[in-house]
Protein backbone atom coordinates (compact mmCIF):
# COMPACT_ATOMS: atom_id res chain seq x y z
CA UNK A 1 0.00 0.00 0.00
CA UNK A 2 1.72 3.18 -1.14
CA UNK A 3 2.02 5.71 1.37
CA UNK A 4 3.05 9.31 1.56
CA UNK A 5 6.45 10.35 2.55
CA UNK A 6 6.51 12.63 5.55
CA UNK A 7 8.25 16.02 4.52
CA UNK A 8 11.83 16.18 5.31
CA UNK A 9 13.54 17.96 8.61
CA UNK A 10 14.88 20.44 5.79
CA UNK A 11 11.23 20.89 4.66
CA UNK A 12 9.51 21.38 7.77
CA UNK A 13 12.47 24.22 8.86
CA UNK A 14 11.49 26.14 5.21
CA UNK A 15 7.66 25.62 6.05
CA UNK A 16 8.19 26.87 9.40
CA UNK A 17 10.37 29.74 8.38
CA UNK A 18 7.51 31.27 5.26
CA UNK A 19 5.68 30.78 8.36
CA UNK A 20 7.06 32.75 10.30
CA UNK A 21 8.10 35.30 7.89
CA UNK A 22 4.03 35.64 6.96
CA UNK A 23 3.17 36.52 10.53
CA UNK A 24 5.68 38.74 11.51
CA UNK A 25 4.89 40.13 8.46
CA UNK A 26 1.54 40.58 9.28
CA UNK A 27 2.85 41.83 13.09
CA UNK A 28 5.06 44.60 11.34
CA UNK A 29 2.81 45.95 8.42
CA UNK A 30 -0.26 46.23 11.38
CA UNK A 31 2.56 48.17 13.62
CA UNK A 32 3.21 50.99 10.47
CA UNK A 33 -0.65 51.18 10.01
CA UNK A 34 -1.06 51.90 13.72
CA UNK A 35 2.23 54.36 13.27
CA UNK A 36 1.11 56.15 10.92
CA UNK A 37 -2.44 57.07 12.36
CA UNK A 38 -0.65 57.91 15.43
CA UNK A 39 1.73 59.90 14.08
CA UNK A 40 -1.22 61.71 12.19
CA UNK A 41 -3.20 61.90 15.67
CA UNK A 42 -0.55 62.99 18.06
CA UNK A 43 1.49 65.85 15.81
CA UNK A 44 -2.17 67.19 14.51
CA UNK A 45 -1.64 66.96 10.93
CA UNK A 46 -5.60 66.53 10.79
CA UNK A 47 -7.77 68.14 13.56
CA UNK A 48 -9.05 65.42 16.83
CA UNK A 49 -12.20 64.97 15.77
CA UNK A 50 -11.38 63.57 12.17
CA UNK A 51 -10.06 60.45 14.85
CA UNK A 52 -11.47 57.68 16.76
CA UNK A 53 -10.37 55.43 19.92
CA UNK A 54 -9.51 51.67 19.06
CA UNK A 55 -8.16 48.99 21.73
CA UNK A 56 -4.87 47.45 20.70
CA UNK A 57 -1.49 46.58 22.49
CA UNK A 58 -3.36 47.14 25.78
CA UNK A 59 -3.25 51.00 24.73
CA UNK A 60 -6.21 53.53 23.41
CA UNK A 61 -4.90 54.21 20.11
CA UNK A 62 -6.18 56.47 17.65
CA UNK A 63 -7.16 55.22 14.11
CA UNK A 64 -8.67 57.91 11.16
CA UNK A 65 -12.08 58.14 10.35
CA UNK A 66 -11.37 60.56 7.55
CA UNK A 67 -12.61 58.23 4.51
CA UNK A 68 -9.70 60.16 1.74
CA UNK A 69 -7.09 59.54 4.52
CA UNK A 70 -8.26 56.01 5.19
CA UNK A 71 -8.43 54.85 2.10
CA UNK A 72 -4.95 56.33 0.87
CA UNK A 73 -3.25 54.49 4.28
CA UNK A 74 -5.48 51.21 3.58
CA UNK A 75 -3.62 51.47 0.01
CA UNK A 76 -0.47 51.67 1.09
CA UNK A 77 -0.61 48.79 3.70
CA UNK A 78 -1.84 46.70 1.04
CA UNK A 79 1.10 47.07 -0.95
CA UNK A 80 3.41 46.61 1.98
CA UNK A 81 2.33 43.43 3.15
CA UNK A 82 2.90 42.10 -0.29
CA UNK A 83 6.62 43.37 -0.39
CA UNK A 84 7.32 42.49 3.10
CA UNK A 85 6.19 38.77 2.81
CA UNK A 86 8.86 38.67 -0.11
CA UNK A 87 11.26 40.03 2.30
CA UNK A 88 11.69 43.56 -0.04
CA UNK A 89 11.13 46.43 2.43
CA UNK A 90 14.36 47.91 3.87
CA UNK A 91 12.80 50.95 5.50
CA UNK A 92 9.67 52.78 5.36
CA UNK A 93 9.16 56.89 6.18
CA UNK A 94 6.68 59.16 6.95
CA UNK A 95 7.20 62.79 6.07
CA UNK A 96 5.26 65.60 7.55
CA UNK A 97 5.39 68.92 5.14
CA UNK A 98 4.04 72.45 5.45
CA UNK A 99 1.34 72.77 3.22
CA UNK A 100 2.37 76.87 3.41
CA UNK A 101 6.16 76.70 2.58
CA UNK A 102 6.23 72.92 1.19
CA UNK A 103 9.44 72.34 3.71
CA UNK A 104 9.41 69.23 5.44
CA UNK A 105 9.33 69.20 8.69
CA UNK A 106 9.45 66.11 10.85
CA UNK A 107 10.26 62.57 9.16
CA UNK A 108 9.60 59.20 11.16
CA UNK A 109 11.48 56.75 9.86
CA UNK A 110 10.99 53.01 10.63
CA UNK A 111 14.33 50.87 9.41
CA UNK A 112 13.31 47.18 8.35
CA UNK A 113 16.11 44.72 9.39
CA UNK A 114 15.50 40.62 8.94
CA UNK A 115 17.34 38.15 10.72
CA UNK A 116 19.80 35.59 8.48
CA UNK A 117 18.95 37.43 4.92
CA UNK A 118 21.91 36.67 3.47
CA UNK A 119 20.67 38.84 0.28
CA UNK A 120 20.68 41.78 2.31
CA UNK A 121 24.45 40.55 4.02
CA UNK A 122 25.60 40.66 0.04
CA UNK A 123 23.94 43.81 -0.90
CA UNK A 124 25.29 45.42 2.25
CA UNK A 125 28.81 43.83 1.19
CA UNK A 126 28.47 45.86 -2.40
CA UNK A 127 28.15 48.80 -0.32
CA UNK A 128 24.78 49.25 -1.00
CA UNK A 129 24.12 51.85 2.32
CA UNK A 130 20.30 52.54 1.60
CA UNK A 131 20.15 48.66 2.50
CA UNK A 132 22.93 48.05 5.00
CA UNK A 133 22.42 44.58 6.86
CA UNK A 134 21.97 44.51 10.69
CA UNK A 135 24.93 43.70 12.40
CA UNK A 136 26.28 39.89 13.40
CA UNK A 137 24.56 40.21 17.40
CA UNK A 138 21.28 41.29 15.06
CA UNK A 139 21.26 38.52 12.56
CA UNK A 140 21.07 36.22 15.62
CA UNK A 141 17.37 35.09 15.00
CA UNK A 142 15.86 35.43 18.37
CA UNK A 143 13.24 33.07 19.90
CA UNK A 144 10.48 35.57 21.23
CA UNK A 145 6.99 35.03 22.34
CA UNK A 146 3.92 37.15 21.00
CA UNK A 147 3.63 39.01 24.29
CA UNK A 148 7.13 39.55 24.13
CA UNK A 149 6.23 41.39 20.91
CA UNK A 150 3.22 42.97 21.74
CA UNK A 151 4.65 44.43 24.98
CA UNK A 152 7.78 46.16 22.82
CA UNK A 153 5.45 47.56 20.57
CA UNK A 154 3.45 48.97 23.47
CA UNK A 155 6.50 50.64 24.80
CA UNK A 156 7.62 52.21 21.35
CA UNK A 157 3.56 53.73 20.73
CA UNK A 158 4.13 55.39 24.31
CA UNK A 159 7.51 56.86 23.74
CA UNK A 160 6.10 58.22 20.16
CA UNK A 161 3.44 59.81 22.07
CA UNK A 162 5.40 60.83 24.77
CA UNK A 163 7.75 62.50 21.86
CA UNK A 164 5.23 65.80 21.62
CA UNK A 165 6.97 66.92 24.78
CA UNK A 166 10.12 67.66 22.84
CA UNK A 167 8.83 67.55 19.69
CA UNK A 168 8.39 71.63 18.01
CA UNK A 169 4.84 72.40 17.30
CA UNK A 170 4.10 72.35 13.82
CA UNK A 171 2.91 75.90 12.67
CA UNK A 172 0.04 75.89 10.03
CA UNK A 173 -1.23 73.07 8.03
CA UNK A 174 0.66 70.26 7.04
CA UNK A 175 0.40 67.04 5.05
CA UNK A 176 2.13 63.60 4.98
CA UNK A 177 3.33 61.55 1.99
CA UNK A 178 4.84 57.67 2.88
CA UNK A 179 8.02 56.62 1.88
CA UNK A 180 8.79 52.69 0.95
CA UNK A 181 12.27 51.82 0.17
CA UNK A 182 11.58 48.40 -1.87
CA UNK A 183 14.32 46.44 -3.22
CA UNK A 184 15.01 47.68 -7.11
CA UNK A 185 13.37 44.35 -8.56
CA UNK A 186 10.33 44.71 -6.91
CA UNK A 187 7.15 44.44 -8.45
CA UNK A 188 5.73 48.49 -8.16
CA UNK A 189 2.20 49.24 -9.10
CA UNK A 190 1.87 51.80 -11.73
CA UNK A 191 0.16 54.51 -9.10
CA UNK A 192 3.30 54.26 -7.54
CA UNK A 193 6.10 56.94 -8.04
CA UNK A 194 9.82 57.53 -7.46
CA UNK A 195 10.59 59.98 -4.67
CA UNK A 196 13.54 61.82 -3.54
CA UNK A 197 14.16 61.11 0.21
CA UNK A 198 12.68 64.09 1.65
CA UNK A 199 15.12 64.84 3.80
CA UNK A 200 14.65 67.67 6.93
CA UNK A 201 16.95 70.53 6.53
CA UNK A 202 19.33 71.01 9.40
CA UNK A 203 17.43 68.23 11.27
CA UNK A 204 17.56 67.53 15.31
CA UNK A 205 17.77 63.04 14.98
CA UNK A 206 16.39 61.14 17.80
CA UNK A 207 16.65 57.70 17.93
CA UNK A 208 13.28 55.95 19.59
CA UNK A 209 13.10 52.48 20.86
CA UNK A 210 12.87 49.03 18.68
CA UNK A 211 11.23 46.12 18.15
CA UNK A 212 11.61 42.32 17.11
CA UNK A 213 9.80 39.59 16.28
CA UNK A 214 11.30 36.00 15.65
CA UNK A 215 11.59 37.41 11.75
CA UNK A 216 12.40 41.48 11.83
CA UNK A 217 13.63 44.18 13.36
CA UNK A 218 12.28 47.64 13.85
CA UNK A 219 14.51 50.43 14.71
CA UNK A 220 13.34 53.58 15.19
CA UNK A 221 14.62 57.62 14.14
CA UNK A 222 12.50 60.59 14.06
CA UNK A 223 14.47 64.04 12.28
CA UNK A 224 12.45 67.19 12.98
CA UNK A 225 13.15 70.53 12.27
CA UNK A 226 14.60 73.18 14.93
CA UNK A 227 11.93 76.03 16.20
CA UNK A 228 13.39 79.41 14.77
Amino acid sequence: MPSAMPPSSKEDKSKLHKLALKGSSKTIVEFFDFACNTILFQRGVYPPEDFTTVKKYGLNMMTTCDDQVKAYVKKIMSQLSRWMQKAKISKLVIVVTSKETGEHVERWQFDVNMFNDASKKKRSASGDKENSAPSEAQQETPDKSDEDVQKEIQALFRQITASVSFLPMLDGNCTFNVLVYADADSEVPLEWGDSDAKEVKNAEKVMLRSFSTNSHRIDTVVSYRLAE
